[in-house]
């Protein structure tokens, strides 16, 4: 079944429907296997997509998705734009949606996301914001669905860790969206927020969902299908919050161990990367140093494991987006 998502911007997964969701992981498989097989056809052909950084970021998969469907892509990071200081940001907007098709902005506070495509009168896409990371959750149900038989309502997986964030909050309301056994295990002060819970509780209701959020890591990951993990520590966050926090999610570090807890051989490791597994970075040794480890959300052993499914992911990331944009703005 098609949707008509023409125009439409992409800023959180809730923006969506269940059927809506499930569209575009069906486009993407599409999109996907015709790249494989060499007979995909350009639906971006004289479009042009402004990609609006906050900072250096991840842009491969969008520079990849936008040239194979034919579009044109135009970077503008700190240097390149006023936007916030010397320029409202909704006059940005407006800018920018007199000379672009589309807007992809990362890197931001989501009410700045929001305000753009208040503005800018033509789609907007979340590339990342610091409250929602949609694309990712959709590139980590389209990976799920390649390394299972079920279907994504029969799914099980558990996030250990940091869960506070982001993608913690991302990946509560997409599995709920979606109908899924969702479960978070991390300390209380790094579990999903209040309004976030009451949301995904609220959607369950709707589609079904199981929504599991506990502090205890055997219990949590007992028969899932997929274990899922993030960075304790980001670039740029304050040295000082290094030791309480390592101290405070130690016990969450995924290892074989608790691999083999969930009881299900064929259980698969998914990360969004970029992951300290090792102490292979100027962060990871520096982490070495002041700390004695050389690895800490999760173990080398099982990073590097036929189980992890983390380079599937970040691949499928450009799927999805390619999806997005072709649903939204294809000819």
């Amino acid at each position: 079944m098609a949707f008509n998502l023409r125009n439409r911007s992409f800023l959180t997964l809730g923006d969506f429907t269940e059927q809506e969701l499930v569209f575009l992981l069906k486009l993407a498989g599409t999109l996907k296997a015709a790249k494989y097989a060499g007979t995909e056809v350009a639906m971006l052909k004289g479009r042009e997509i402004a990609l609006v950084f906050d900072a250096d970021s991840k842009r491969a998969g969008f520079d990849v998705a936008a040239h194979d469907q034919g579009a044109t892509v135009a970077w503008m990071g700190q240097t390149g734009l006023q936007m916030g200081r010397t320029e409202a940001v909704k006059d940005t907007a407006r800018v920018l949606g007199r000379l672009y098709d589309a807007i992809e902005v990362r890197g931001f506070a989501h009410d700045v996301v929001r305000t753009l495509a208040d503005w800018s009168g033509v789609p907007v896409y979340n590339g990342l914001s610091d409250a929602f990371n949609p694309a990712q959750v959709l590139a980590d149900f389209l990976t799920m669905k390649e390394h299972s038989q079920k279907l994504l309502s029969e799914i099980s997986y558990c996030f250990i860790g940091d869960a506070s964030r982001y993608m913690g909050d991302s990946l509560l309301i997409g599995g709920a969206k979606m109908g899924m056994d969702v479960r978070f295990c991390a300390p209380q002060k790094f579990q999903p927020s209040i309004k976030n819970r009451d949301e995904a509780h609220a959607i369950a209701q709707q589609t079904g969902a199981q929504i599991t959020i506990t502090d205890e890591i055997y219990k949590a990951v007992e028969g899932v299908d997929f274990v899922y993990t993030d960075v304790w520590i980001r670039e740029g966050q304050s040295q000082g919050t290094w030791a309480s926090r390592i101290e405070a999610l130690g016990p969450y570090q995924v290892n074989g161990d608790v691999m083999d807890k969930t009881g299900n051989p064929r259980a698969k490791f998914m990360h969004c990367l970029p992951a300290f597994h090792n102490s292979d970075t100027t962060m990871g040794k520096e982490i070495q140093r002041q700390f004695g480890i050389n690895c800490m959300e999760v173990t080398d052993e099982v990073f590097e494991s036929p189980a992890s499914i983390v380079f599937d992911q970040a691949e499928n990331r450009m799927h999805i987006i390619k999806a997005i944009l072709v649903a939204t703005l294809g000819s």
